[in-house]
């Protein structure tokens, strides 16, 4: 374990200069690379912002406006004959949007089972088991201005629904 610590102390500064005398190497003005490559990324920023916006603002109105309760208080029934606590149903559903706002009902999960509960373990892997697919379909396809999505986000759902059931399985075998 030392030695990872040891090599994580020196890999980016060694990353970066070999980046520097590689460019040197090549006879490429390094400082103008430098302050393009800053200007592109800008440029996308500027591009993405507005979904990056759009994406933060729904995320919270979802949050706050009882949705969610809503939803799962007509999914619940079907919830426990899955053996699926009807906590965790948020964090996934939030997840898609933002991890930050799943993250946060992740600690809420804690603050209330605990870390090493069911519903703690199983929130925890669900949530490391899936992508905040909306979050980043809008982005990459904002930013390329890709407006035929095709099979991308029925593909990313189908991911996520897998990542679940599989979380579910596991974290069922493992506490059992």
């Amino acid at each position: 374990m030392s030695i990872l610590i040891f090599v994580s102390k020196f890999i980016v500064p060694f990353v970066i200069l070999y980046i520097v005398m590689y460019g040197m190497a090549c006879r490429l003005k390094i400082y103008d690379e430098f302050v393009n490559g800053a200007k592109e990324g800008l440029n996308v920023v500027k591009g993405i912002c507005p979904v990056l916006v759009g994406l933060m603002v729904a995320t919270g109105m979802l949050r706050r406006s009882g949705v969610l309760e809503a939803f799962i208080g007509i999914v619940e029934p079907l919830l426990g004959k899955v053996s699926f606590p009807s906590v965790i149903l948020p964090l996934i559903l939030v997840k898609l949007f933002s991890s930050s706002a799943a993250t946060s009902l992740l600690i809420d999960v804690y603050k209330e089972f605990g870390t090493d509960s069911y519903e703690g373990l199983l929130g925890s892997v669900c949530l490391a088991s899936s992508e905040t697919v909306f979050y980043t379909l809008s982005i990459y396809f904002a930013s390329e201005r890709i407006i035929k999505t095709r099979w991308a986000l029925p593909g990313a759902l189908l991911a996520t629904v897998s990542g679940t059931v599989a979380s579910v399985w596991i974290v069922g075998f493992l506490v059992s």
